[in-house]
Parts: structure tokens; sequence; C-alpha cells
């Protein structure tokens, strides 16, 4: 059985790096702007895309089958269900007096 490894060539991956270097810089922006509550939402989803890079280049779930994608995705969205139904309950309590 014959496996097929996928190399990625070094200006690829310095492609990617120049990517993540310059999403980390308008992260480091945006948290030096005033957004108020965008603030945060903006940060996570520079960093949602810059994991997103990760994964496909660094984890080569590009080069892999859908399955594999398809498996993340399906985790991904039961992690995002819990953060958005923590979210949802921290945003209704009452403070007490």
């Amino acid at each position: 059985m014959e496996k097929n490894h996928h190399i990625v060539g070094y200006i690829t991956n310095i492609w990617v790096w120049v990517a993540l270097v310059v999403l980390t810089i308008i992260t480091i922006t945006v948290a030096e702007l005033d957004l108020q509550m965008l603030t945060v939402t903006v940060a996570l989803a520079i960093a949602t895309v810059k994991a997103g890079v990760v994964l496909a280049y660094f984890m080569h779930l590009k080069f892999d089958k859908i399955i594999l994608t398809i498996f993340l995705g399906i985790v991904l969205l039961v992690f995002l269900s819990f953060i958005v139904l923590t979210f949802v309950d921290y945003s209704f309590r009452t403070t007490a007096i």
C-alpha cells in the first residue's frame, strides 16, 4: 500500500508565515482601536482565520481526504454552540445588589 505524502514547498511556507504575521499585526491593531463591543468579536474572527491557515497548511488538512475536514467542521460547530450558549447564559444573568 503506497501512501502519497504531500510536501509543501518553501515558498508556500513563507507565504503562510507572512499571512500569519500580517494577521497578527491586524489583531494588534484591532486591539488598539476602540471598537467597543466588537473588539473581541473581530479579534476572535481574525484568530479563527489564523487557525484555519495553520490547520490547512501546517497540519496538511488541505491535502487530506474531505472526510477529515467534515469531522473537523462538526467538532467546531459543537464547540461554537457551547461558546454561544455560554455567552447567552452569561448575558442574561442579573447581578445581586
